[in-house]
């Protein structure tokens, strides 16, 4: 059964490239297209997608406003072209079940899509690394523990249950290994907290995708870390 997802910008340029990226997957299949956020609200209501798409800077209601008001009920991926930290600190405060730079690219597109469904949060790889060093120095404020302390998205219990992400990242920077490493997990660990996709480390270490995905479910399993945000923060404290 296929992902269904509606599409929110006010590009029409940014709509079309999403849905030939998103059509052409297997598992994922883009159900309407909104202008403005109202217009998507309406159609959410109406079409009851698993994912909704939205840019945060849409006439008439935003992409944050839009992840307020829909952000409990359905997983809400905020994409924008804008890399600023309270862009990423309100949307997941929101209830966003993902945060994408608009530069992210077609694989990590489809990554956060799927990755809402399953019940964790994208974020892309170059905030992600920003927030991990906002960690690793105890950054506060409007910083990392500020920012996303009351925001809430799908933890790893799944659809039914949404989870305070600053809860989730709290734990992530308190997770330690109840099992060791292996030296590859270590490394694809280090890749993860670099930032890297699957699909670049698989290409880094000459492993197929599918062994990566293997080996970072052992890694969560044996740090006890909820994704992959968890895996990197260990990373960055441990120095691994």
């Amino acid at each position: 059964m296929s992902i269904r997802v509606l599409l929110a910008d006010d590009d029409e340029a940014i709509r079309s490239a999403y849905r030939i990226i998103l059509d052409a997957q297997p598992d994922i299949e883009v159900v309407d297209e909104a202008a403005d956020g109202e217009v998507a609200v309406a159609l959410a209501e109406r079409l009851r997608p698993d994912v909704i798409l939205a840019d945060i800077r849409m006439p008439r209601l935003d992409g944050l406003e839009l992840t307020r008001r829909l952000g409990g009920e359905f997983r809400v991926v905020v994409v924008t072209t804008f890399d600023l930290d309270e862009y990423v600190h309100e949307a997941l405060r929101a209830g966003a079940a993902g945060f994408l730079l608009k530069r992210s690219g077609p694989a990590l597109l489809a990554e956060a899509v799927r990755s809402a469904v399953a019940g964790d949060a994208l974020i892309s790889p170059q905030i992600t690394v920003r927030l991990l060093r906002q960690l690793s120095t105890g950054s506060s404020g409007s910083g990392i523990g500020g920012g996303i302390g009351s925001g809430s998205t799908g933890g790893a219990a799944g659809q039914g249950e949404r989870r305070p992400l600053g809860g989730r990242i709290a734990e992530s920077e308190r997770v330690g290994p109840v099992e060791e490493l292996t030296a590859r997990e270590k490394e694809i660990a280090r890749l993860v907290a670099d930032g890297a996709t699957n699909g670049e480390i698989a290409e880094q270490l000459f492993i197929s995708a599918g062994t990566v995905k293997n080996h970072l479910a052992s890694v969560q399993r044996k740090l006890g870390a909820r994704n992959r945000v968890g895996i990197a923060a260990w990373a960055w404290e441990s120095g691994a």
